[in-house]
């Protein structure tokens, strides 16, 4: 199948090198590239790894009539505050009949069920695993075999910045410190400030909840509160108790509705949630008949989160392209 791909950085040159690795297997093919930086380059035989852009496409409705393609690979940059413009990318590829597979949770986390809903009418599939835990199974896990459990709620350290930032200073280094070894590190968002704030855990926390409790919300309804206010002294001072510091996504069904908050909480060293260090994560699910069970991912890179994508192209090439509905 011939594939669009609208963003083309760290992920998707990743994503790129691995459709070219598992060509023989997996017959995908690159055929349009469109960047907001380098511009657009098309070629129905195949682009390769690094394409000649031209000039960028007037539209993102012609970079799809140029490229050809079945799928789209929607990988540009988060914006949390509303979900754009990837959102209209994936409402115009659904308007051309077009499958969609995303590493963007920001419109998994604003408006997941009109865009099932879109996928649907349009007959079409609709997947983002790489969307909260960097191609770990999360909702693939659920979509294939936990038929008849519920979500009640989770738990999950999910950001990694934040992760490194508190080692750093546990270590004796500053907080400018921490964010410069995150940014090293290449993990940070395009605006760090999106990490530190509380907003990519946000995302994170509302992608999940809609996904899997139904819950219609958006990062601006997760009560949030990120690390910036957190000095080395006072990190230290919790390191020294045997505790450390997580950011920590959480959900819960109340009688009153679904409950989500983001918080840097102090935990116990053999916490389950602080155990996964750096670029690691760990996600635990409550469920009605599953009791509390979890996914972690142990320090993926830009290669586990391609995969990801990779592995949406597979389930949408091959008849897995049903849209994801948990009620």
């Amino acid at each position: 199948m011939k594939l669009a791909l609208i963003g083309y950085g760290n992920v998707g040159r990743a994503l790129a090198r691995l459709v070219a690795a598992k060509r023989r297997e997996f017959p995908f093919t690159i055929t349009g590239i469109h960047t907001l930086r380098h511009g657009t380059a098309i070629d129905p035989g195949g682009l390769p790894l690094d394409p000649p852009f031209g000039p960028r496409a007037p539209t993102i409705e012609a970079f799809f009539e140029a490229a050809g393609a079945e799928i789209a690979v929607e990988l540009t940059t988060l914006n949390p505050s509303t979900g754009e413009p990837a959102m209209a990318h994936i409402l115009a590829a659904f308007a051309r009949g077009m499958h969609v597979a995303t590493a963007n949770k920001g419109p998994i986390a604003h408006a997941y069920a009109a865009l099932r809903e879109e996928a649907a009418r349009a007959g079409v599939g609709f997947r983002f695993e790489s969307a909260v835990m960097d191609g770990a199974p999360v909702f693939n896990l659920w979509r294939g075999c936990m038929p008849g459990v519920k979500v009640l709620g989770f738990a999950g350290s999910l950001n990694s910045t934040s992760k490194v930032a508190i080692e750093t200073m546990e270590r004796g280094g500053s907080f400018e410190d921490g964010l410069s070894a995150a940014r090293q590190m290449g993990i940070t968002e395009a605006d760090g400030a999106y990490d530190i704030e509380g907003w990519d855990s946000a995302a994170k926390t509302a992608a999940l909840a809609n996904v899997l409790m139904d819950a219609r919300t958006t990062p601006l309804a997760v009560g949030t509160r990120g690390i910036g206010r957190l000095t080395p002294e006072r990190v230290r001072e919790i390191a020294r108790q045997g505790k450390t510091v997580r950011l920590i996504s959480r959900a819960r069904m109340t009688a009153s509705g679904i409950a989500l908050r983001v918080r840097a909480e102090v935990l116990d060293r053999g916490d389950i949630l602080a155990a996964a260090p750096g670029t690691s994560n760990v996600l635990l699910f409550h469920t009605d008949l599953m009791g509390t069970f979890g996914t972690v991912s142990i320090e993926p890179g830009v290669e586990q989160t391609a995969y990801g994508v990779f592995s949406d192209l597979v389930n949408l090439s091959g008849g897995g392209a049903k849209p994801y509905n948990r009620q």
